[in-house]
């Protein structure tokens, strides 16, 4: 009965954890969002300079694509967590083992990558605003003023630099939390897994026929 009650609560803690897994993937999705689409990231992002290194370098897109193909795995993850842990599906739950492995991986890169090289997206948006500025005093470009103008209207330059401070943070934050959740769930997984392959002290047995009469 011991073995029974202890998968019961790792199944349990499971679905517990597939549910903020799913909360993550879903905040994941709105960050992204909020990166590709908010005004602090498109006013400079639109800039149309050939030496825009925000936009050459692939920051703003590639940060996009990535954003969203993590929080769709993760989304993915937490669904086919659960039909594993009701189901007590093997195959399944080996999918979702490598499901969270591959999250676990990404999130320690992207971890990483905020920390020592958060600071490489704010150059190169001050450089945009810089050129943007030199080019206004040199010349009297309409298209430049007006995007100056832009900037401008959009916030100060010390309101973008503390903005784009505060969205690393909280980037680096989630996928922190991101991470706890992979190991924890990887654990959870890797437990279950051993219990549905050798049948020990499960709720469903597989599938059930009935004897013939």
């Amino acid at each position: 009965m011991g073995q029974r009650y202890r998968v019961r609560a790792v199944k349990c803690q499971l679905l517990v954890a597939s549910f903020f897994v799913m909360v993550l993937g879903v905040s994941l999705t709105i960050l992204t969002i909020i990166t590709y689409y908010g005004k602090h990231f498109t006013v400079i992002s639109e800039v149309s300079l050939e030496t825009n290194l925000y936009k050459r370098t692939l920051l703003h897109r590639g940060v996009f694509f990535a954003g969203i193909c993590l929080s769709i795995l993760l989304i993915i993850a937490a669904l086919l967590s659960v039909v594993a842990t009701v189901r007590e599906l093997e195959s399944a739950m080996a999918a979702v083992f490598f499901c969270f492995g591959v999250v676990f991986c990404a999130s320690v890169k992207a971890t990483y990558w905020s920390i020592t090289n958060g600071i490489v997206a704010e150059d190169a948006m001050m450089d945009v605003y810089d050129i943007v500025y030199e080019d206004v005093r040199s010349n009297s470009s309409n298209t430049r003023r007006q995007e100056l103008h832009t900037i401008h209207k959009t916030d100060c330059l010390e309101e973008i630099q503390n903005f784009l401070k505060k969205h690393m943070t909280f980037v680096s934050v989630l996928m922190t939390i991101t991470i706890f959740f992979m190991v924890y769930g990887m654990s959870l997984t890797l437990f279950l897994w051993y219990a549905i392959h050798f049948k020990k002290s499960l709720d469903r047995k597989g599938k059930y026929t009935l004897p013939k009469q």
